[in-house]
């Protein structure tokens, strides 16, 4: 019988380059790990580039996790200008006279975005409407009305370049912000109008784009490596077990210090399992570990 060949299992983080796709860069790891199990933990836009963390193998089940940590971008507001996708992809849809433009007024408007906003997913994105991509409604040359979702944003800072209709803009917000609508709906505080180019997402959570590599030369790290922005909680070897055959537990069973999910991990650090709320109880949201 021949022996079974094991599967890799792991979280990489790869600097997305840009024109390609987020599925795009999946395709590609599957060629280079030879498995066609990875997924990735959030859309960037063809563009765009920067980190990209990928879960290959069981690890697959920790991007959940991973697609809620809050993001940070770097890139460009060009102002008088609207485009089709908010971005420099799209075609030029209005122009306007924005010479007026100050730094300190650009500061000023950029106040009444931070915090907890609601924002209109652009028309060229990822999200469904009645069971449809939008960017495939936009292909259609159609638009539809979209559900405004509530984002936070931490940081929105801008600074003037050597053209006075172009800033550059470094953001943190939570997950599901779109850049692309920021900077559009900035310009029209303004007066006026603007779009986005050349973003880059400088990081995932605690991941940044420092410890990003290409995809061609990906590496796979511990799949507890994915979950370093949530709590570890070590068991014994009894509870190990229980873990296994995916026990749920009573809070106060596990020293838990923080709100979960919480990663359970054993004495070598291996992850067996992440649990998250249920209730008063704990009971496990993806198993790692086999029984």
């Amino acid at each position: 019988m021949a022996k079974e060949t094991k599967q890799p299992i792991g979280i990489a983080v790869v600097d997305k380059p840009a024109g390609l796709t987020s599925h795009d860069v999946v395709a590609k790891a599957r060629k280079v790990l030879g498995t066609r199990k990875v997924g990735h933990s959030g859309t960037l836009d063809p563009d765009a580039t920067g980190v990209l963390i990928l879960g290959v193998g069981r690890a697959t089940r920790l991007l959940q996790f991973l697609t809620l940590l809050p993001k940070s971008y770097k890139g460009e507001i060009v102002f008088g200008e609207d485009t089709s996708t908010l971005d420099s992809s799209g075609e030029i849809t209005a122009t306007y006279d924005m010479t007026n433009l100050r730094p300190s007024g650009v500061r000023e408007a950029t106040k009444s975005f931070l915090g907890e906003i609601e924002q209109i997913p652009p028309m060229v994105s990822a999200v469904r409407v009645k069971g449809k991509r939008l960017y495939e409604i936009a292909r259609e040359g159609n638009e539809v009305d979209r559900p405004s979702r509530n984002v936070r944003v931490d940081r929105f800072e801008v600074n003037p370049t050597e053209n006075p209709m172009v800033y550059e803009v470094f953001v943190d917000c939570s997950s599901g912000t779109y850049i692309r609508s920021l900077a559009a709906d900035l310009g029209s505080a303004l007066g006026g109008g603007a779009h986005l180019r050349n973003l880059r997402r400088t990081g995932v959570g605690s991941f940044k784009e420092d410890e990003a590599l290409p995809v061609e030369k990906i590496v796979l790290q511990s799949p507890i490596v994915g979950m370093r922005d949530f709590e570890v909680v070590e068991v014994n070897e009894e509870t190990r077990k229980e873990v296994s055959y995916g026990r749920v537990f009573a809070r106060d069973r596990l020293e838990i210090k923080k709100e979960g999910p919480w990663a359970l991990v054993d004495r070598s650090g291996e992850l067996l399992a992440v649990y998250k709320e249920h209730g008063d109880k704990i009971k496990p949201a993806v198993v790692i570990v086999d029984s």
